[in-house]
Formats: C-alpha cells, sequence, structure tokens
C-alpha cells in the first residue's frame, strides 16, 4: 500500500489512549461533515492541539481517512467472527438473527463510525470510494457464504439454491435493515426509530427467510 495512505510511525508511539482521542475526533468530523468538508482544523481544535500536530501523525486528510475506514472494518470483522464462533453449531437462520442483532448492537456502540460508511456509500466525492464499498461488500459476501454453506452442510438450508443469488438476497436484506435502522428516515413505515418491537421485526425477516431457503425437512 502507498506509505503516503498509512500513519506514521510518531502516531503508533502516541499512547494509546492518545491515539484514541485523535480517532474519536477524527470519525465525529467525517460522520457529521462527509469528507470532502471535513476539516482539519476542525479536527485539531476538538483536540485542542496545534494544526501541525495532525500531520506528525497522518500526511494528509486522506490517509487518516483511509486508516479509520480500514479500523473500522477491523472492527466488524472481529465483531463477526465472535458471533460465528459463540454461535457454532446453531442452525443458519438463528446465526442470520445474531449477525443481524451484532449489527444493531455495534451502530448503537458506534454510531459516528457507522455513519462513516453511510457517507461513502450516499456520497460519490469520498475517496477511494469504489475501493472501499468493494471492500466492505466483498467481506459482507465471505461471511455470510461461510454460514450458507455450513448452512447447507448440515442440512438446514435447500441444497438447489443459486449461492451467489441467494447470498445477494441475504447481504441485501440485512445491509438494508442496518441503514434503515440508523435512518429511521429512509422507509418510515418500518418505524425502526422506535426500540420497542424491533426484535419482532428481526424475527419476522427472519421467519421470511426461512421460509425461502429452508431445507424441506427443516421448516
Amino acid at each position: 500500500m502507498d506509505t503516503e495512505l498509512t500513519p506514521r510511525q510518531t502516531f503508533f508511539n502516541l499512547p494509546p489512549d492518545k491515539q484514541q482521542r485523535v480517532l474519536e475526533a477524527a470519525v465525529q468530523e467525517f460522520s457529521e461533515r462527509g469528507y470532502q468538508q471535513a476539516s482539519i482544523n476542525t479536527i485539531v481544535s476538538r483536540l485542542n492541539i496545534a494544526k501541525g500536530s495532525i500531520y506528525q501523525y497522518f500526511d494528509s486528510k486522506k490517509s487518516l481517512f483511509l486508516f479509520i475506514f480500514n479500523q473500522g472494518i477491523a472492527m466488524v470483522r472481529q465483531m463477526l467472527k465472535q458471533v460465528k464462533k459463540e454461535s457454532q453449531g446453531e442452525d443458519f437462520f438463528t446465526r442470520v438473527r445474531k449477525s443481524l442483532m451484532a449489527g444493531v448492537e455495534f451502530i448503537d456502540k458506534h454510531p459516528a463510525l457507522y455513519r462513516v460508511y453511510l457517507r461513502i456509500l450516499f456520497e460519490r466525492d469520498s475517496p477511494l470510494r469504489e475501493d472501499f464499498l468493494q471492500t466492505i461488500r466483498l467481506f459482507s459476501r465471505e461471511y455470510i457464504l461461510s454460514l450458507l454453506e455450513e448452512g447447507q452442510a448440515r442440512g438446514e438450508v435447500r441444497k438447489d439454491l443459486d449461492p451467489v443469488l441467494a447470498v445477494f438476497i441475504l447481504d441485501a436484506v440485512l445491509d438494508k435493515f442496518l441503514q434503515n435502522y440508523a435512518l429511521p428516515y429512509l422507509d418510515p413505515a418500518l418505524e425502526l426509530n422506535e426500540k420497542k418491537g424491533l426484535e419482532e421485526k428481526i424475527d419476522s425477516i427472519v421467519t421470511m427467510l426461512r421460509q425461502g431457503f429452508a431445507a424441506a425437512d427443516g421448516i
């Protein structure tokens, strides 16, 4: 990877709590204003440090943005790895439900970071946008495909399903649901701005998926 797009060693020399403060300030700014409108001046103001200090850690706004993206992807990977590990032995549809619930919990815990993803998704002027979205979709599809194949091997999921189309449908449903959870105005009819009834809606989605994906003797 181009060294211009990676942090300087001086950033990694900072104590972990100071690294976290820098990243949190940057995530907040990018989530609120998007990449193009985000201001290094605002970030350093949040941190109460000199503007030149940030360039001791990152060569550019672009390198800071890329690092935040990679950190976010790593956090999601770790979250889903844990879900997959803890749900080992449970049926495919339970694992899909737990994956979706984990996504909701991630948004609750890291709302600004998830908004950065939404900025990348909806704003065409984000740097490396196509690469970012391809990375996200590839990882998501690989994760869902691994669950699907294990479910088919255990006889829980129909073996006649086209895996490419099945993964596409699952990825689209899960991603769109989480988008609507973070931005309820995208589809007010779902009423995802209300915590009450959220799990029931997720259960309904999983039931619909079960009706279309389950093996005949697994419904």
